[in-house]
């Protein structure tokens, strides 16, 4: 039976998750049940890469190598956190996985973590927005009950996008 893997945050809303769409038993670091998966990210679990890292030929960051303006940015795995995008990943690949619900946070941070996840780990199965104002038992349940569409997120995650890569490109020059 297909299910769909849930991506929170923060552990914390991961159990709230559980709890809300009735009995989710934990299995260690998730949540599952016959319909849902439910795991978190610990914040971001992905970063941009350094200039060293994308461009080999130019080494390490320095004054004689500035302005730094890659032609794309490159992602990669928070070392602290590796352990747990491997996890996901491995989830995000599951047979039994035919949907990937974005439960981050409201806000272009919450779609920034979510984005860059999916994007490193190459997924490509289809993805829902679980938007909440509220972390109320009914206010999860009617979140789940009226989960945005991928396409109407986009714009939110251009802007998240915009930001981390402007942010990195000053921060650097």
């Amino acid at each position: 039976m297909p299910k769909a893997l849930v991506i929170a945050e923060k552990p914390s809303v991961a159990a709230d998750l559980a709890r809300s769409l009735g009995k989710v038993p934990k299995k260690n670091d998730i949540f599952e049940n016959d319909d849902f998966v439910i795991t978190s990210a610990i914040g971001h679990l992905v970063e941009l890469c350094l200039p060293g890292e994308m461009d080999k030929e130019r080494g390490k960051w320095s004054f004689a190598n500035l302005p730094i303006i890659p032609d794309r940015f490159a992602l990669k795995p928070i070392e602290k956190t590796q352990a747990r995008f491997n996890l996901i990943k491995r989830l995000l690949k599951r047979a039994d996985i035919a949907e990937i619900i974005n439960a981050c946070d409201a806000g272009r941070e919450g779609e920034l973590i979510f984005y860059y996840l999916l994007k490193l780990a190459g997924n490509k199965k289809p993805t829902r927005r679980l938007w909440l104002q509220s972390m109320t038992p009914e206010a999860i349940r009617d979140g789940f009950a009226n989960l945005r569409e991928e396409t109407e997120m986009l714009p939110l995650a251009d802007a998240a996008v915009c930001r981390s890569e402007s942010d990195w490109l000053v921060g650097i020059n």
